[in-house]
């Protein structure tokens, strides 16, 4: 097992999950004649991206398939956030180049963030893929495959300033029936100097708030229990509905989708601290089924790092917006992003982010060393001049303080009672039930002689925590 730093070190960047195969549901044979094969690595919008093109696929007559080896068509939805996570991808080909090798029908396909960047090397360099396409390119997916069949190298990475999808209806891959992602909006005008999405994802676009509750809706009528609304940076989410003369803020869409029905819980990821307003705050108070939980990236502590950073808030207005979340809801669970090692950072601006940790006690973070990447503002202004190994290092105390701070966190929420969303079985025993409180916790506990479901929500009572997760009792 890798230890807690190689962990987080591999993690990738922004509201991002640790990259792992995506291993699709297998289709009926009878209604595909051809299959394909997706992995998704990254963020959780490359993951709902995957769905949009697992739908587009669906109707162009490819079923998914668990089996990269039986299909005709592999995909790889790729994040260029961090260097690990690229050559994890390109590992990857390498493998699937030699099935195909074995197996010339079959094409490979790169597909998201680091189809742009890295093009030609992979299709004349290295000769490793067919088709490369970018992530606002999905709808041409059926003529790039016709092409890529003939021979010819298939790719099409133009960004858009409209396309977002709305009308696609996602194909759920690998789902347990119960949550779900709903993408809201694309893109992100924030310029963050150690960020590639700007440049890989394209400007900043609103999908109609229309489709989004459409979709939500859907979802709740198909029996799911939870939708998280994906973006960027959903809390500048702003749509002009002009045949209504109305102007839809996040803080209305989130309304909206509460609205739907009560027993549908509302998440959201990912937050800026420069845009997250009252509005948001008062509307998530407001609502029960708004789960009471908010991801803010930090990044850094350091007022002088954030402005190198172009984050456009100081040390002090961060502490602030911590302050005015615990205001308006006492009860709500914060995570964060934190980089360590940013160009130029000193010892004290180190501290300054384990102070900052300290003072914002966030029940989980996201930890990474810098690794610059190419095209950004600070690959391009700044010089990586931190050591690795001070990076780690200091990655290291970053990581132990945030194992402290959630231990105590969790061991806060003993002898209290929460309301669970079942998820399913627990990861160690198909005895307990795993689900989460409002304010992202898993929770686990004996299923005992009670008649409870998947998507059933139930109260529990903690009696003891791990580091990361609560364990308890069903409370009648």
């Amino acid at each position: 097992k890798k230890n807690m730093l190689d962990y987080v070190s591999e993690k990738v960047q922004d509201e991002s999950r640790q990259g792992e195969a995506f291993a699709p549901f297998a289709n009926d044979p009878q209604v595909y004649k051809k299959k394909f094969y997706i992995e998704s690595y990254g963020c959780q919008m490359n993951f709902a991206d995957s769905e949009i093109v697992a739908a587009i696929l669906n109707e162009t007559g490819f079923g998914a398939t668990r089996n990269a080896e039986e299909a005709d068509l592999v995909l790889l939805n790729t994040c260029s956030i961090r260097e690990k996570a690229e050559q994890t991808v390109r590992n990857r080909l390498t493998t699937f180049k030699q099935i195909k090798d074995a197996r010339p029908g079959m094409l490979i396909g790169v597909l998201g963030c680091m189809a742009e960047r890295l093009k030609s090397k992979f299709l004349e360099e290295e000769k490793l893929v067919d088709m490369v396409v970018g992530p606002d390119a999905y709808r041409t997916l059926p003529g790039l495959i016709e092409e890529a069949e003939t021979g010819q190298k298939a790719v099409n990475v133009l960004l858009s300033r409209e396309e977002t999808y709305a009308d696609i209806s996602p194909v759920r891959l690998d789902s347990n029936g119960v949550t779900a992602f709903v993408s809201i909006m694309r893109g992100c005008n924030n310029m963050c100097a150690f960020c590639v999405v700007p440049f890989t994802r394209g400007r900043e676009r609103s999908r109609d708030a229309e489709s989004i509750v459409r979709e939500c809706t859907d979802l709740f009528n198909s029996g799911y229990k939870e939708v998280t609304l994906l973006g960027q940076n959903v809390d500048s989410y702003y749509f002009v509905d002009e045949a209504k003369d109305a102007t839809i803020t996040f803080a209305k869409l989130l309304e909206k989708v509460a609205l739907i029905s009560p027993l549908l819980r509302v998440r959201f990821s990912t937050s800026h601290p420069k845009d997250i307003t009252d509005d948001v705050l008062y509307t998530m108070a407001k609502y029960e089924n708004i789960c009471k939980y908010i991801h803010l990236p930090v990044q850094s502590g350091s007022t002088r790092i954030l402005q190198l950073m172009n984050r456009t808030y100081t040390r002090e207005w961060y502490m602030a917006k911590v302050d005015r979340i615990k205001e308006i809801m006492p009860d709500c669970g914060i995570s964060s992003d934190i980089i360590a090692g940013f160009c130029t950072e000193t010892e004290e601006d180190h501290a300054d982010t384990l102070s900052m940790m300290d003072y914002a006690k966030y029940d989980m973070s996201y930890m990474f060393f810098y690794s610059e990447r190419p095209g950004t503002l600070a690959a391009r202004r700044y010089k990586d001049d931190v050591p690795e190994a001070v990076k780690k290092r200091r990655l290291q105390e970053i990581v132990e303080k945030q194992n402290k701070l959630s231990q105590e966190s969790y061991r806060k929420d003993v002898g209290n009672t929460y309301k669970v969303l079942i998820e399913g079985n627990s990861k160690k025993s198909d005895k307990d039930w795993m689900g989460r409180s409002s304010q992202n916790k898993v929770v686990v506990f004996p299923k005992g002689d009670h008649q409870l479901n998947k998507g059933d929500y139930v109260m529990v009572t903690v009696h003891s925590s791990t580091q990361a997760t609560l364990l308890g009792t069903i409370t009648n």
